[in-house]
């Protein structure tokens, strides 16, 4: 059976903004769990997914795991920078997110697919790996690093698409940030994901092209679908 999705393409959005829709999707999902009761069985409880694309001004984010001194700059100079900052409530350390990035969350009853986090983390990872492919690039997982690098065995390895989630009655919030046409320089200012012996990357630079984004964006559409089983429900915004 497959998960029913409202896709919104939320454009160039504050990360205040995208942070509090998340949570009030969730909230809404949680809600009707806890009305239907314990017993109930998930397919009968009507809970929405959603899945949210994305853009955000420049912002680093600090997850509920993540070490403070990560942030290589300090206020001011962040603030020079016209860059925000937020500590917030996923999995995972320090990231950057920024125009020409595309961020993704998902927010699934994955009691409607499978209540097991490690495959949901696997899932989405495959999910880059496919799209990876489809321009001649390899996407590898690395072990003990969630995400998706390029030349993770190699000596050059460098990640192309951080993941943190956050997880509540079985409906996720948060997600991934692909770097499609990212300007890497903000990752100089952050030990990013906690890694500091391993490069960041963007399909720009790997492909030595800008990237058109809407495209990248029904490609990645097309690969949650097969990977996850999803139909989709268009929604304005």
């Amino acid at each position: 059976m497959s998960l029913k999705v409202k896709y919104q393409d939320l454009g160039l959005i504050s990360y205040q903004q995208a942070w509090d829709y998340q949570e009030q999707l969730l909230r809404a999902n949680v809600e009707l769990k806890l009305a239907a009761g314990r017993h109930a069985r998930p397919l009968e409880v009507p809970t929405q997914s959603h899945l949210l694309f994305c853009e955000h001004p420049h912002v680093y984010t600090l997850g509920k795991s993540g070490k403070a001194e990560h942030l290589l700059i300090n206020e001011a100079e962040r603030q020079a920078r016209g860059i925000d900052f937020f500590k917030i409530n996923r999995g995972g350390d320090i990231t950057y997110h920024g125009p020409g990035q595309i961020t993704g969350y998902p927010i699934f009853d994955l009691e409607k697919l499978r209540t097991d986090l490690g495959w949901y983390l696997r899932s989405l990872e495959q999910v880059m790996i496919n799209l990876l492919a489809r321009y001649e690039l390899r996407g590898e997982r690395l072990s003990g690093a969630t995400g998706v690098w390029l030349d993770a065995q190699g000596p050059n390895p460098r990640k192309v698409c951080a993941l943190g989630i956050r997880c509540s009655r079985w409906v996720s919030m948060h997600g991934f940030a692909l770097n499609v046409n990212t300007k890497l320089d903000y990752f100089n200012f952050i030990v990013p994901c906690g890694i500091d012996d391993k490069a960041v990357t963007s399909l720009q630079a790997e492909l030595g092209q800008h990237l058109n984004m809407q495209r990248v964006k029904e490609q990645l559409k097309e690969e949650f679908a097969s990977v996850f089983g999803l139909e989709w429900e268009e929604e304005e915004v």
